[in-house]
């Protein structure tokens, strides 16, 4: 069962809509676009930010295993990250032309840049790539041995990048400041845990305007805020807000908003929260 639901300060205030697995949420203008999980038709689902009521359902023929969503309001278009066919899917917003560019490896988070570039991260091969809207390659870097299975990567204003990375059986679970030049600048994490220094598998990142970071700490089942130095803030979202496993974070500021996908037992939802 899938939930869309909006929270303040930690307490859940509705549960709206019922559907797939949530692989990833994202938003233009005064809409926000849910991608589903394990769906061959209406993949996509937009709401009104504002009411948080569905609004129509949009569906790319041929996706794979999807496994994230944005949107860049420059191009007026979603990305979608293909896993299963390795590469990444363009849809004119609202609801226009459909078009994929191929990746190589296996694409894993997906984020926009300033200059309105789409940075895909390759978990298998450790390389961020840069991307035109058209999918010409612009640029690509090989990350260190020891950032292993990165999941997503956001680029800063000073064109270096965050990046968290960490699987289920690896032993280094962090999220990490990295140069231009592909090397680890300085980090947060370490061995994988539960403590307040720790993770166990970092998901998906959100930075604000601030330079605060949100990651969804996939198997402690919280989302956890960083400074600006990656050093530990406090929780966002905690266990029992969540029930279940925190995936894809967007970041509305404008709003003061964070969406998180959710999956568990009770499948999937996104929860909404004030920050």
């Amino acid at each position: 069962m899938d939930v869309i639901c909006a929270c303040t300060a930690g307490r859940v205030l509705q549960l709206l809509h019922h559907g797939n697995t949530v692989k990833g949420v994202t938003s233009l203008d005064n809409l926000l676009y849910v991608l589903r999980g394990f769906t061959s038709s209406e993949q996509i689902e937009v709401y009104d930010k504002d009411t948080c009521r569905l609004q129509r359902k949009l569906t790319v023929h041929g996706l794979g295993f999807v496994s994230d969503i944005t949107t860049c309001s420059h191009n007026r278009c979603a990305y979608i990250s293909d896993e299963g066919n390795r590469c990444v899917s363009r849809v004119a917003l609202p609801g226009g032309a459909v078009s994929c560019w191929p990746v190589t490896e296996q694409p894993a988070g997906l984020s926009v840049t300033a200059s309105h570039s789409v940075l895909v991260t390759c978990i298998e091969v450790r390389k961020i790539k840069e991307f035109s809207t058209d999918g010409l390659l612009l640029r690509q870097f090989q990350l260190p041995e020891d950032v292993n299975a990165p999941h997503h990567t956001v680029q800063l204003s000073s064109q270096q990048f965050i990046v968290c990375h960490g699987e289920v059986f690896d032993d280094v679970h962090r999220v990490c400041l990295v140069g231009s030049d592909g090397q680890v600048v300085k980090s947060y994490g370490g061995s994988r845990g539960s403590g307040t220094q720790e993770m166990n598998v970092p998901f998906h990142l959100a930075v604000g305007r601030d330079k605060f970071v949100y990651v969804s700490d996939v198997f402690n089942s919280r989302v956890l805020l960083l400074s600006p130095a990656l050093t530990y803030v406090r929780e966002v979202l905690s266990t029992p807000q969540l029930r279940g496993y925190p995936g894809s974070l967007y970041l509305d500021e404008d709003r003061s908003r964070l969406y998180v996908a959710v999956s568990g037992f009770e499948g999937g939802r996104v929860v909404v929260v004030g920050v």
